[in-house]
């Protein structure tokens, strides 16, 4: 019923994920640097040395640094708490990595795939509204529209019902029922079509959040356990270990806020393109109905 290239989607979907993880974790760790005038303001005001220091005291200038770093000067420092430390952790915190990246890569797929599906559904629509209706039997204007079209899919099984009303069992339903049950079931299939995804979209934006919750859980359980065993609970010791495990929560958010959007929007837009679609499916079956009683009609009235 469609037709997609799904290799650009893939290739959209795990840039979208590899820039968003890079984002994250790629801000480097800035620190002021020391001020080195501080420290040598002191030796500049201390009293003279004793004689026999007096020799080694242009050698001490020399070594002294000539300009020191101005304050407030910024240098970057890399932090040893990121992401390859979160790899690093063991296998729950790699697992869920892994699973949140999955997670993230297949929702931008889906939101990449779906879009092109309603795109081309939007330009199917107007290609229908302008070449179908213009044509003088459904069989013609059912060979205007394009080959995978879900409005061509949906003429060409009203037109078969018309043709294939026969069989001991389907003799029982009356002509105008059985139309309306064909054109109908293919309504539905369009519209499972569309809300193929979905559903994964919405599991992502519950659960990816709770995800990176656990991983970080789990981070932080461990590294106060190894700070413990340590017995050194220093602030430069906590703050590493905390923060690298809070990159499992923000990581969990990154992927959660995409898919709940996107899932949100997706279904805007599914309804528009459904609204189109029942209103070509009505028509046709009014036309396909009208056209099917008169035949039938006449062929009663030439037997008799």
């Amino acid at each position: 019923m469609f037709k997609n290239t799904r290799l650009s989607a893939v290739l959209a979907a795990v840039l979208f994920s590899v820039t968003a993880a890079t984002a994250l974790v790629s801000a480097p760790a800035m620190a002021d640097a020391p001020a080195a005038a501080a420290a040598s303001a002191p030796a500049a005001d201390a009293p003279a040395a004793p004689a026999a220091d007096a020799a080694a005291a242009p050698a001490a200038d020399a070594a002294a640094p000539a300009a020191p770093a101005a304050p407030g000067a910024k240098e970057e420092v890399e932090s040893p708490f990121g992401i390859a430390a979160v790899w690093d952790g063991g296998i729950v915190d790699r697992a869920t990595l892994i699973i949140l990246s999955i997670m993230s890569i297949g929702s931008w797929y889906i939101i990449v795939t779906k879009l092109i599906d309603q795109q081309k559904i939007f330009k199917q629509q107007k290609e229908a509204a302008s070449k179908f209706w213009k044509a003088s039997s459904i069989a013609a204007g059912t060979a205007t529209l394009t080959e995978g079209s879900p409005f061509r899919f949906i003429a060409e099984t009203g037109t078969k019902a018309t043709q294939h009303h026969d069989g001991a069992l389907l003799e029982q339903i009356d002509l105008s029922t059985w139309v309306t049950m064909s054109v109908q079931r293919a309504v539905d299939k369009v519209q499972s079509r569309l809300s193929d995804g979905l559903s994964f979209l919405a599991t992502v934006g519950s659960t990816a959040p709770f995800i990176g919750l656990f991983g970080t859980v789990w981070g932080i359980y461990h590294a106060l356990t190894a700070i413990g065993m340590s017995g050194n609970a220093s602030i430069d010791k906590v703050a590493g270990p905390v923060g690298a495990a809070l990159i499992m929560t923000a990581f969990g958010l990154l992927v959660a806020v995409p898919a709940v959007l996107g899932y949100n929007w997706l279904l805007r837009r599914n309804k528009t393109a459904m609204e189109d679609v029942r209103s070509f499916s009505a028509d046709v079956h009014s036309v396909l109905i009208s056209g099917a009683m008169s035949t039938s009609a006449a062929a009663s009235k030439k037997v008799g």
